[in-house]
């Protein structure tokens, strides 16, 4: 369905030409007209089938001129690189409107976006944290709250956003329209659906664990960690991979496959994860972006919610712990109805996790052959080096002998015989041969 079949205004519509959007994916032509119904929404939809502009046409469309400062949209989402690009989507969308925004996240200087805050915004793009931060200094008033957007919702109750959430639910406007966007409905987000949505109307744009269609995922079986840093390296000589995303399943392995790249790859290779600083983060999601880094190394951190566009190979150096975030990584390629390219190395100890990640998806991961200019390596990682078990010796502590009391005989007349009392009078008696008096006076005669 094209965009201007969907009431939009002439503003967006104009907006979206100019960024050459003409047609409308399924999650936005399924969701638009239910959110701009008035009801509450629950969108399931995977990472790169655009949930973003589903929830901004309608709230867009749908948002009226106020000389009132507080906002009247809200908009949380996990993480702070988040926050920056949904503000440029209502940047882009917003183009010739009147609308302002404001994004506010922990990691930076609170009075600078209290300044802004307090200067006024019709939508605020937030982290839960932050934004209760700025309720309880009394600087966000959100009695004007009237649509909520909480977008993947699944990743912030992972992160343990549970309680912010809550209690931002409970400050808002009991008046107001809820929207919810999560690539998964788990346990917990139906837990919160049930206790503060109001009937919501759900829309799935496709069942969670669906390959999208066109991504070509592929996978080599590889020995260990240092021949999947030959195998890295010797893809990456392929100078038609222009913008590649690497993901390690742990910060230490990032920061190891950085290391191992530099050497190679010097001022071509960008780093994040969530122990860089924000100003780390922020600018090596820009130099990848604009083409001055074509290979960034990342944790599962930017595999939610992070629009780089042109994005052409998406490599797994491990495979994820939680089968949906290998969707949600490969999802970063093949956006925008263009074709895309997955690889992933996967280790002996990892087929369980390819076992669980292709029950997912109902769909077998090709396998290819090993390049013959792959080096394979025998060294080890201390983690691949193989364990020496112990056997379990219950060692008892020897039996004691009974040892004799830690004290001497008394001699015989230290020790102590009961017997008959025998009185002074029978001592004096024994000792002198008569009785002894103690030399009583004689009574005085009268």
């Amino acid at each position: 369905m094209k965009f201007d079949e969907l009431n939009l205004s002439t503003p967006l519509l104009n907006a979206l030409n100019d960024l050459g959007y003409t047609q409308a994916t399924t999650i936005q032509h399924k969701a638009l007209p239910v959110v701009m119904s008035g009801r509450d929404v629950v969108g399931i939809a995977q990472t790169g089938t655009g949930k973003t502009f589903a929830y901004l046409l309608p709230c867009l469309r749908q948002w009226k001129f106020s000389k009132e400062k507080n906002p009247q949209v809200l908009i949380l989402v996990p993480t702070r690189e988040l926050v920056v690009q949904v503000l440029e989507e209502i940047k882009k969308l917003g183009k010739y409107m009147s609308v302002t925004a404001i994004g506010v996240y922990g990691g930076t200087n609170i009075n600078t976006q209290i300044a802004q805050v307090l200067q006024g915004a019709d939508f605020i793009v937030a982290t839960p944290g932050r934004l209760i931060d700025l309720s309880l200094k009394g600087v966000l008033k959100v009695k004007a709250i009237k649509k909520l957007v909480i977008d993947e919702v699944d990743e912030m109750l992972n992160l343990g956003f549970r309680s912010q959430l809550k209690l931002i639910l409970d400050l808002l406007p009991l008046k107001r329209q809820n929207i919810m966007f999560s690539a998964t409905m788990t346990d917990d987000v139906e837990i919160l659906i049930n206790d503060f949505f109001n009937q919501p109307v759900k829309i799935e744009a496709a069942p969670t664990g669906t390959p999208l269609a066109n991504i070509l995922q592929t996978a080599y079986e590889v020995p260990n960690f240092y021949t999947k840093i030959n195998l890295l390296r010797l893809l990456l000589n392929d100078e038609a991979k222009t913008k590649v995303l690497v993901f390690t399943a742990t910060k230490k392995l990032a920061d190891e496959v950085f290391e191992q790249l530099e050497s190679n790859f010097a001022g071509q290779t960008g780093i994040i994860h969530s122990n860089k600083s924000q100003n780390h983060r922020f600018e090596a999601v820009r130099q990848f972006h604009a083409g001055e880094n074509r290979v960034l190394i990342a944790t599962d951190i930017v595999a939610r919610g992070i629009d780089i566009s042109e994005v052409t190979h998406v490599i797994n150096f491990d495979l994820p712990e939680v089968p949906e975030n290998y969707i949600h990584r490969i999802g970063r390629t093949g956006r925008a109805d263009k074709k895309g390219i997955a690889v992933a190395f996967i280790t002996p100890n990892e087929n369980d996790g390819r076992d669980r990640i292709e029950a997912l998806m109902n769909f077998k991961i090709p396998v290819l052959e090993l390049p013959d200019a792959l080096e394979i390596s025998t060294e080890l990682t201390h983690d691949e080096m193989p364990k020496v078990y112990q056997p379990n010796m219950d060692l008892k502590a020897p039996r004691k002998e009974p040892t004799s009391p830690a004290f001497h005989e008394k001699i015989d007349k230290n020790k102590k015989v009961n017997g008959p009392k025998i009185t002074r009078a029978d001592k004096m008696r024994e000792k002198y041969g008569k009785p002894k008096t103690r030399g009583q006076k004689p009574k005085r005669k009268r």
